[in-house]
């Protein structure tokens, strides 16, 4: 989980940015009807392409006028999108989290947690959480309020792999085509090499180039030692951010059927303030757990 805690509950009026423009330009949009001001702002912004930077940048009087709250989508529609915004982003990497849907009617909610933290989607649009993950899910909430955000198409199944199906590493390419340059470099390097030491045995002359000659082998022999290390370095590298992404995914059981251990699969049966709570309690216990093994490692330190 987290190693710092932020916990937070928040709605879309929460989520209203604070007015960054002059008191003239907040005057004008004061004297335009509300229609007009949505027809401004649509055209302003790029609502395909609708994130928190751009949530930063609006007005709340924008914010109102383009986001009516009798045309916000909520109830089961709204979570349907947040789930499929969140399969979305997971299948793309953006998102570290495994999603679920839990409880039934008005208990029901979209649950998305990692090892980092956890939010949990109300019908309503209101959230609960803590993490980066939270900061990642409120954007995506108000974006699938709006009836004109088109959410992404992706399979229900979308999601985590399993930790057996990620590879040791990427750019498989790229390393191969590196250990062809530097196989060429080396040897080039050892005929340059080969050529120097015929000249001082007297197989072949060379003249006064052999100084050169003998400083492009050695030139090209340590390009190619480099490119090599550089291989070794770059495998080394994937293999090991291969490992921590697959340590991840079986913390939080990504591509099984089963939930981690710490998590309460009666209040996800249950969904609604039961979870809400039970989930709060774990990040809670999980906060309290580091912060012991910190100051015991600390009592440690200083008693050596």
């Amino acid at each position: 989980m987290a190693d710092s805690r932020q916990s937070s509950e928040t709605s879309r009026d929460a989520a209203e940015p604070d007015d960054p423009k002059s008191g003239s330009e907040a005057a004008d949009e004061a004297s335009l009807s509300t229609e007009e001001l949505r027809e401004q702002v649509e055209a302003q912004y790029d609502f395909d392409d609708f994130g928190a930077s751009e949530m930063a940048e609006m007005t709340v009087e924008e914010w109102e006028a383009v986001f009516d709250e009798d045309s916000w989508i909520t109830g089961a529609a709204l979570l349907d999108r947040v789930e499929q915004e969140l399969r979305s982003n997971v299948q793309r990497r953006e998102v570290f989290a495994v999603i679920e849907r839990a409880g039934e009617g008005e208990n029901e909610r979209v649950v998305a947690y990692s090892d980092e933290g956890y939010v949990i989607v109300r019908p309503d649009g209101s959230i609960q959480g803590t993490g980066t993950i939270l900061r990642d899910v409120e954007p995506m909430v108000a974006l699938c309020s709006m009836e004109s955000y088109d959410v992404p198409d992706v399979d229900e199944d979308a999601g985590l792999p399993h930790p057996d199906a990620v590879p040791e590493g990427s750019g498989d390419f790229g390393n191969k085509m590196l250990q062809v340059i530097a196989g060429a470099t080396s040897l080039s390097g050892v005929a340059f090499i080969l050529v120097w030491f015929g000249s001082i045995v007297g197989l072949i002359d060379i003249g006064f180039a052999g100084a050169i000659v003998l400083t492009l082998g050695f030139v090209f022999l340590f390009t190619g030692v480099f490119l090599f290390l550089t291989v070794a370095n770059a495998r080394l590298s994937d293999k090991m951010r291969s490992e921590q992404y697959r340590n991840r995914l079986r913390a939080v059981g990504a591509g099984t059927d089963e939930r981690p251990s710490f998590m309460p699969d009666d209040a996800f049966e249950a969904g609604g303030r039961e979870l809400e709570e039970a989930m709060e309690r774990i990040h809670r216990e999980a906060i309290d757990a580091d912060e012991a093994a910190a100051e015991r490692r600390l009592s440690d330190d200083s008693g050596r």
